[in-house]
């Protein structure tokens, strides 16, 4: 992965820093609730929130707005930090969930599922998360040869991720009513979250979030480089098994409530190592609350710059992330 100068930050700056992008991240989640097809005031927000002061307005968008402002924040940290994962255990700067196939392997077991074994609609998450996981699996089957290179990997995702696609959009064809609804899924969207859906993200989230803390110090010691890191007793192959099994973990169940959603995970590790340094520890948190913050931001700009037609969220993040994949891309070559 190319080196990217960081400034040297104590250890104190970095958790000011994380502290000070929560407490922007939390002032956007309100700004968020308050503006959309019907707007309601700061005050009437606030005592709604706090004062149990619910009026009509409120009530609407406490029922519809909300679980998806709080599941845009959940996916978007998800992503952002299972793209911080690949990226050091690929050891390649332009791995992302979206581009390398994970999100399309999660998305058509999902799609599966919706389509054709309705009646096992509650276990979509965890099917979604198989689906990923075998994504995963043909990536590194395909891009491993004697070594993993990072050429061979990023084409080796393009190639899983355009096959997983295209069978995605082949089994539309069985649900002709239910097109609409599956390709504004395909294309990401958080329009149809609901509390039920936000509950079920945000436990299975805590239990990825604690397996991500289990491999924060491996995830130093693999940014050595697999010698060094083999050298210190580090087992190399069984820890990037470890971290990748994290990383499509936390992107297949952000993958099965919104859908494919791409370059949260390539464009927030990028600015996140540039601001604070490649430490897990501050790296991973950072990420989270980075990526949480992008994905809101670029949801409430998708619901509200066309009011009232929506635009996909994931179509939105393609027109942020496509030119910064072309930067990094420029850049490697360098």
């Amino acid at each position: 992965m190319s080196r990217i100068e960081t400034p040297t930050l104590s250890s104190s700056k970095k958790i000011c820093m994380i502290l000070g992008t929560v407490f922007i991240l939390f002032f956007t989640i309100l700004i968020s609730l308050r503006i959309g097809s019907i707007d309601i005031s700061f005050k009437e927000l606030l005592e709604g929130m706090f004062l149990n002061r619910q009026s009509n307005n409120f009530l609407i968008i406490k029922d519809l707005r909300m679980p998806r402002v709080l599941s845009a924040v959940i996916i978007g940290g998800n992503l952002a930090v299972a793209g911080a994962l690949l990226q050091t255990t690929m050891k390649n700067p332009l791995a992302d969930p979206g581009i390398i196939g994970i999100s399309s392997g999660a998305s058509l077991a999902a799609i599966v599922v919706m389509v054709l074994f309705s009646q096992f609609i509650k276990y979509k998450i965890i099917l979604a998360f198989l689906g990923g996981i075998v994504a995963a699996c043909l990536v590194y089957l395909i891009g491993e040869d004697k070594g993993f290179s990072p050429v061979r990997i990023i084409l080796a995702g393009v190639c899983v991720n355009s096959i997983l696609n295209a069978l995605s959009s082949m089994m539309t064809v069985f649900n002709s009513s239910g097109v609409s609804t599956i390709q504004t899924w395909l294309l990401g969207s958080l329009v149809n979250v609901t509390w039920s859906d936000f509950k079920i993200l945000a436990c299975y989230t805590v239990i990825g979030l604690i397996l991500c803390l289990c491999v924060i110090k491996s995830c130093d010691l693999m940014g050595l480089g697999d010698k060094t890191a083999q050298s210190l007793g580090l087992n190399v192959n069984k820890v990037r098994v470890l971290i990748t099994f994290v990383a499509v973990f936390l992107t297949s169940i952000s993958t099965g409530v919104g859908g494919v959603i791409s370059f949260v995970g390539l464009v927030i590790p990028h600015i996140c190592r540039f601001l604070i340094g490649s430490s897990h520890k501050f790296l991973i948190p950072f990420s989270y609350v980075m990526g949480g913050f992008l994905l809101l931001v670029a949801d409430t700009v998708s619901r509200n710059i066309f009011r009232p037609y929506e635009i996909p969220v994931g179509v939105t993040m393609c027109l942020i992330g496509g030119p910064f994949f072309i930067y990094i891309l420029r850049r490697s070559k360098k």
